[in-house]
């Protein structure tokens, strides 16, 4: 199994979860701060990813890879970073809905 592969099912269950929760919540969807969290964890993975693939602590078997990357980070490692913001601000926003209480 390739990692676009397990990435695609990954995404999958979370596309699945940004749209019941964007049908429960309507207009109330917090789709800036969505897009500003992306944007910080997106920046921090690439980062981080680069240092721990760069000092030898994580290694990709590059027949399982696209071959795409973002320095030394294959493009598959930020799909983990967009499925935990993505699921974490449905948690948040449907565990504070008023209707919830």
């Amino acid at each position: 199994m390739t990692y676009v592969t397990l990435n695609m099912v990954f995404l999958g269950v979370i596309v699945v979860a940004l749209g019941v929760t964007a049908l429960l919540i309507g207009r109330r969807m917090p789709w800036r701060t969505l897009g500003l969290t992306l944007t910080v964890t997106l920046v921090m993975t690439a980062i981080f990813d680069n240092v721990i693939i760069g000092a030898g602590l994580v290694a990709y078997d590059d027949t399982r890879i696209s071959g795409v990357r973002i320095g030394l980070a294959p493009i598959e490692d930020f799909a983990y970073t967009i499925a935990v913001a993505v699921i974490v601000m449905c948690v948040s926003v449907l565990g504070t809905r008023k209707d919830a209480r």
